[in-house]
């Protein structure tokens, strides 16, 4: 029995990018052992992520994943072949909105649209890289908001990172309850659907698995993490996330380049010495 929660942790939900992986997107010998023995202790393990969910498959193997996935921040939430169990779209208003806040701001707009991945110029700063992180190339169109009936997120990237507090404070004053914005990480202000944020990932668990949040423990390293932790009955936040991402979590753990995902885990969850 874990303290603060209603009976033992029977699932736990770990973000991606800063958590489960290092900086590297290296997923460490240590952090599959971990999984493992979660899975000999009887608990279940899911992942979520502002990824796009094909994004996660190259961790579905090591990782033996048998529970549902949730990419997008929860804009799509799959099963481990990726056949869709529910998605959760922006409207094409909102959709506008959101690009034309961001144009304003001098942010470049990414659109995911459908499973399409959209961008306006491939050389911009993070497309390589997000195209390394995710596995395939993006689709390149002068204007990618020019079908905007699918959308799943849009996604502001600047590496101005105080530009993106200020994007990501004035797209949530903007928008209000009608959508989610959050930094997923420090240069990518992410939105989607207002339930598809990291804390209606808990929810939707909740309600597809049968298990009460308050058996849930999260894993997390950044601001859009934080509505997971409010969420469950544990939270663990890595070594490097800020002040106020640790604030929220019950536990604070080494970061994700001092297997900060392995540690959490064998520390505040099997209760064994890390």
């Amino acid at each position: 029995m874990i303290a603060g929660t209603a009976g033992p942790i029977r699932l736990v939900l770990a973000d991606v990018d800063g958590t489960l992986v290092t900086r590297d997107k290296i997923l460490t010998p240590r952090a599959i052992r971990a999984v493992d023995r979660l899975r000999e202790r009887g608990i279940l393990f899911a992942i979520t992520s502002g990824r796009p969910p094909l994004g996660m498959k190259m961790l579905v193997e090591p990782l033996r994943i048998d529970q549902p996935i949730a990419g997008f921040n929860g804009g799509m939430i799959v099963h481990p072949d990726f056949s869709v169990i529910e998605a959760h779209t922006l409207t094409p208003e909102i959709a506008r909105r959101t690009l034309g806040i961001l144009r304003d701001h001098k942010v470049d707009p990414w659109v995911y649209n459908g499973s399409d991945w959209i961008v306006s110029n491939p050389e911009a700063p993070h497309v390589a890289r997000e195209q390394w992180t995710v596995k395939f190339p993006p689709k390149v169109a002068a204007d990618v908001g020019a079908a905007l009936d699918q959308v799943v997120k849009i996604t502001g990237v600047s590496d101005d990172l105080e530009l993106m507090k200020r994007v990501e404070h004035d797209v949530q004053e903007a928008l209000g309850d009608a959508a989610s914005a959050a930094r997923s990480q420090p240069y990518y202000v992410d939105v989607t659907h207002h339930d598809a944020n990291k804390g209606g990932v808990v929810r939707a668990l909740e309600r597809l698995l049968g298990i009460p949040a308050a058996q849930m423990a999260t894993l997390g390293d950044q601001p859009n993490d934080v509505l997971m932790f409010r969420c469950s009955g544990l939270s663990i936040a890595m070594g490097q996330a800020n002040d106020e991402v640790k604030a929220q979590a019950s536990h604070v753990s080494t970061s994700s380049e001092e297997e900060g995902f392995a540690v959490g885990v064998e520390r505040y969850i099997l209760g064994e010495e890390a």
